[in-house]
């Protein structure tokens, strides 16, 4: 059943949850994201310094990344094959109900999925290997959120808020540093 608030007091109390749960990712963000630093910065399992060791380490996160939208691009296209209202594509028709979680997930997905891929390709590059560990937590988490985002869907916007956040976050966080990282350099010159 999918919630959509039809009043402002419901609105109000789904508005409540998106915080809540919101926040509740803020800190499992915090955590994984400074915990991986902390952790994970200097050990030997992430490659040297050197610009090819950086775009092999981006290549394999954003490869590992763009899962997500095999699997939402996978999930339209068995819902369409599989539904008469669907099965004519997208140009002439709104997806059925059968497909618009999936339609939803894709959509979003891909939205997050370049956000991610751009953010995190400019730290590695901007700031080097001292990032990795950020990047690798920012890959898991990227992938949890999904999760979380396509289990909740069908909750309303209170239900997919965690994962929302979840995978967005680090993008966010990866975008400030790498952008403080560019600010810095351009200053300095």
């Amino acid at each position: 059943m999918v919630i959509v608030p039809s009043s402002k007091a419901e609105l109000r109390k789904e508005q409540r949850k998106i915080l809540l749960r919101s926040g509740a990712a803020a800190m499992v963000c915090m955590l994984a994201l400074g915990g991986a630093q902390y952790f994970l910065r200097g050990a030997k399992v992430f490659p040297d310094e050197n610009l090819e060791s950086r775009l092999l380490f981006i290549a394999a996160a954003n490869l590992l990344l763009v899962v997500w939208v095999i699997i939402g691009v996978a999930m339209v296209a068995r819902g369409r094959r599989h539904s008469a209202e669907d099965i004519g594509g997208s140009a002439y028709s709104r997806p059925s109900p059968r497909i618009a979680v999936a339609a939803a997930f894709l959509q979003n997905t891909l939205e997050q999925f370049v956000i991610a891929s751009v953010t995190l390709s400019a730290l590695v590059m901007l700031e080097g290997a001292a990032m990795m560990p950020f990047i690798a937590a920012s890959v898991v988490l990227f992938g949890v959120g999904r999760v979380c985002f396509l289990v909740g869907y069908s909750k309303g916007a209170g239900g997919r808020a965690f994962g929302m956040a979840l995978t967005a976050l680090p993008s966010i966080a990866a975008f400030v540093i790498a952008l403080a990282h560019l600010i810095t350099r351009v200053w300095q010159t």
